[in-house]
């Protein structure tokens, strides 16, 4: 009886992986594929760059605010009945964007309702497979961040075949009724009780990281709140998501304009997503083993390097290297975000702080894209934008090197 129920429990966490993978992978990747629909609504429309970037700023400023909202009440009452919900609200925005004809509907169908149901993605995802996971919370982390690779690869790509055969409206529909099935459906399965477990996954060898992680005392949230550590964490999520959501709105159209065809620029997008799954899986092995800091040192290094390759890749070849570069630092980025929070506050109150961190990134990810779009409306290039990346990007290292973990007696 006892052995049955081991046995019960320990695949129930792996349900768990298998439904945070899923939500991953859907959610983002629809998100994502935004980038293969901007140019035909430039084209229909005719409407600049910055309002149609906008949109999607919208979508994931708000998917931070209520994400801290999704966080609080994650903690308190669990992942399904959230779940649940904001997939109505995911599904409804993406297919109501078959119907749109004005910058108000834009705004409202994708930035507002698609943007509720984005609020949910990482945080119920991450937060999960944290709270499952407590002995190798990096690598289960990063396998679940390897589902966003793969949404990302694969979401633009069928979303590409389909405009091309049935036309963009019409693939909106298709993916939105998909994806809201989907999502619908692995939140049912979805559970907050891990008790029971984390003391059956203890069998596996924790590395000494992690061993001091779960000796320490978790933080409550109102203590984490008054360290300095989260607010320069939330600077450096700020600057990070600010850089990666421009150059994944953007590296589209900025393809296109330098000569690649519609497939081309889509391949571009894939390739991202696919590189980066390899980035997530390897970032999330190395973060048990380095932590998470160093990790995401490493990372910003390699996006530095990749944006500075950016501003002189003017051929294909030269744009897809690009795309492999950056798809390793975009994925070990990601992945390192959820770990860094436990590794620094503890899974006590893991829901409500990395909704707080998550709402600094998006706040950045929905600044930089319309920041990045003004200014090619104004200089008729990207240059000026990504060197702006660039000097973000070093600023976010700089003030990452020097984040310290919180002294035992604030605990």
């Amino acid at each position: 009886m006892l052995i049955n129920r081991t046995t019960s429990v320990k695949s129930y966490g792996y349900i768990i992986f298998a439904a945070c993978f899923s939500i991953q992978a859907v959610g983002i990747g629809c998100y994502v594929a935004y980038g293969v629909f901007f140019n035909e609504l430039m084209l229909e429309f005719q409407w600049p760059r910055a309002v149609i970037s906008g949109a999607s700023s919208l979508a994931f400023f708000m998917m931070g605010v209520f994400g801290i909202l999704i966080g609080r009440l994650n903690d308190r009452y669990g992942p399904r009945l959230l779940m649940t919900a904001t997939s109505f609200f995911f599904g409804v925005g993406f297919i109501l964007m078959s119907q749109v004809n004005s910058i108000l509907q834009l705004y409202i169908f994708y930035g507002i309702l698609f943007g509720i149901g984005l609020s949910s993605i990482d945080v119920i995802a991450l937060s999960t497979i944290a709270r499952w996971f407590s002995l190798r919370r990096g690598a289960m982390t990063g396998l679940v961040k390897v589902g966003t690779g793969a949404g990302q690869f694969s979401i633009p790509l069928i979303a590409s075949l389909l405009i091309g055969l049935v036309g963009w409206r019409h693939t909106y529909l298709i993916i939105g009724s998909v994806a809201s099935i989907i999502l619908f459906g692995v939140a049912q399965v979805l559970k907050r009780d891990h008790q029971e477990y984390q003391r059956i996954s203890k069998r596996d060898t924790p590395s000494i990281r992690q061993v001091n992680n779960n000796e320490t005392s978790s933080l409550s949230f109102k203590k984490a709140k008054k360290t300095l550590q989260l607010w320069n964490l939330c600077v450096v999520n700020f600057m990070v998501i600010f850089c990666l959501l421009s150059i994944l709105i953007h590296i589209v159209p900025h393809a296109r304009d330098i000569g690649l065809s519609t497939s081309q620029a889509a391949g571009v997008l894939s390739t991202i997503g696919g590189v980066s799954m390899i980035g997530r899986f390897v970032s999330g092995l190395a973060i048990d083993r380095y932590g998470s800091r160093t990790i995401m040192i490493s990372c910003l290094l390699l996006l530095i390097t990749a944006l500075f390759w950016l501003q002189v890749a003017e051929s294909p070849w030269m744009l897809f290297l690009f795309a492999c570069f950056y798809g390793l630092a975009h994925g070990g980025l990601f992945t390192a975000v959820s770990p860094i929070v436990a590794e620094i506050f503890g899974i006590k109150a893991h829901g409500t702080i990395l909704g707080i961190v998550v709402c600094f990134g998006t706040t950045g990810g929905a600044i930089g894209p319309i920041i990045a779009g003004q200014i090619f409306d104004m200089t008729g290039s990207y240059s000026t934008s990504f060197w702006t990346l660039i000097i973000i990007s070093a600023c976010s290292l700089g003030i990452l090197s020097f984040l310290a973990p919180v002294k035992n007696e604030v605990l």
